[in-house]
């Protein structure tokens, strides 16, 4: 089930919230209601795998249990538990990716295996594996009540698209949270900002990616640099709207997730920008990999190869691809660049944000190819290499169609929408922002109501 569908905005969330608030609701009342709506959340799209999901989450914190009341034995236990996550989203991911790598080579079709892959599955793996390791570090202790633990993993806000929720986070809230109408109301207001994100932004930027990348053979250079930039800006929307509209959704609740997303593409450095995209995925592997591997205190050929483990593994993560892989060796390369030089430092302040901003979205041109040949075939374009022309009639036409939805893109993916409202709110104007959401959202249910084009790219990961 997709946030801007008719089917959650119109029955599932309102059944929901009805149910939810109801008088004679308790806190246990109200966690089991959320337990049942959020299983039937992600049955509604894998009716099947919510099985797999269930019997992850039984497995993970029968383990919890076993390294809370074990002494000696905590270790062999969170290697049972991360080799399990381990191996399911190995098996679920990476199998058929691998079986036809095989097949190819060896000329064999017979090789080949196809198996689905779930939703989600990427992103409630990495919080099991986090639960088994906080557990076995003592930053929580195991739960020993496992419906708990099942609304942790499956709290359908955060559970198909992140963002990444560690149970140390949210471990007091599960019991103790306080719903209140400000609280309401302020996740009412991110969720329609991340809807109109999604839908009004998102969705538009994605159709003229998707124009250029799957349908133009050899476009001019401009015409492929529209397509990249289109992709840079559909990719941002697309992601952090949902993580906007899942942090809404959770405060609506009494959750507090904590931020995915820190304006990214107004980083001043590749380095900058990584410590403002996908936050949750980042400090995970700080945390769980990076640190534990050694970090940077160590000598220096080791904590290049530490570096060298996170970011393959970071790129493995986002999909059973070459692509990925070599979309995370090459961040892993500018990153090494920019802490062993100070060259960005050389660059200016406009320097560093055109300099960050031409390596992000040539790197997306790679992160959306299909295989690695095309992605630098596609960036040669961008550079006039077999390009069929530096300029064409495609791009006049299609900037002429979507200039003000580049521009407003343009605009939101910083800091200056938000500001001018926080202003408005200082000064007592209010009602001006409500006006906008209330224009907001029903644009964009009208979108929601009306079009067929809407994809979600980490539903994929």
């Amino acid at each position: 089930m997709f946030f801007p569908s008719t089917v959650f905005l119109f029955l599932f969330l309102p059944a929901l919230l009805v149910l939810y608030y109801s008088p004679a609701s308790n806190r246990k009342r109200k966690n089991a209601i959320l337990l049942l709506f959020s299983i039937g959340f992600y049955a509604w799209g894998e009716p099947l795998f919510i099985f797999l999901m269930l019997f992850a989450i039984i497995i993970n914190w029968f383990i919890g249990v076993q390294m809370g009341n074990s002494a000696s034995g905590k270790k062999a236990w969170l290697v049972g538990a991360i080799t399990f996550d381990i191996l399911l989203i190995g098996v679920f991911k990476y199998v058929s990716f691998l079986s036809r790598n095989l097949a190819a080579l060896t000329g064999n079709d017979k090789l080949i295996v196809d198996i689905a892959l779930p939703i989600g599955i990427s992103f409630f793996t990495f919080q099991l594996m986090s639960y088994a390791f906080d557990i076995y570090y003592g930053s929580v202790k195991a739960q020993k009540n496992p419906l708990y633990v099942a609304l942790y993993i499956s709290l359908f806000p955060q559970l198909i698209a992140g963002p990444i929720v560690r149970y140390q986070q949210i471990e007091h809230q599960i019991t103790d949270r306080q719903e209140s109408f400000s609280e309401f109301t302020e996740g009412m207001r991110r969720f329609i900002y991340g809807l109109g994100k999604k839908v009004l932004l998102a969705n538009f930027t994605a159709q003229v990616a998707d124009n250029i990348f799957d349908y133009m053979d050899a476009p001019s250079v401009m015409t492929a640099w529209l397509g990249a930039i289109a992709y840079t800006l559909q990719i941002y929307f697309d992601f952090s709207g949902y993580s906007d509209m899942a942090i809404g959704l959770g405060r609506m609740f009494g959750f507090h997730f904590l931020e995915n997303f820190n304006y990214p593409y107004i980083a001043d450095s590749v380095t900058d920008f990584w410590h403002r995209w996908h936050i949750s995925l980042s400090t995970w592997f700080r945390d769980y990999v990076y640190i534990p591997l050694g970090g940077n205190r160590v000598k220096k050929s080791r904590w290049i190869l530490n570096l060298f483990v996170v970011w393959l593994l970071t790129g493995i993560w986002h999909g059973a691809n070459f692509t990925f892989v070599l979309w995370g060796i090459i961040y892993f390369c500018i990153l090494l660049l920019e802490k062993q030089t100070n060259f960005v430092d050389k660059l200016g302040g406009v320097g560093r944000h055109v300099y960050t901003l031409l390596i992000v979205t040539i790197a997306w041109v790679l992160f959306r190819s299909a295989d690695i040949a095309s992605g630098f075939r596609y960036i040669g374009y961008m550079f006039g290499i077999g390009a069929n022309s530096f300029l064409d009639e495609a791009f006049v036409e299609t900037v002429k169609g979507t200039y003000v939805i580049f521009l407003l893109a343009f605009v939101g993916m910083t800091p200056l929408p938000n500001k001018a409202f926080c202003h408005l709110e200082e000064k007592g104007h209010t009602a001006f922002e409500w006006i906008w959401l209330l224009t907001v959202f029903l644009i964009s249910a009208f979108e929601v109501v009306s079009a067929t084009y809407n994809p979600f790219i980490y539903f994929n990961f």
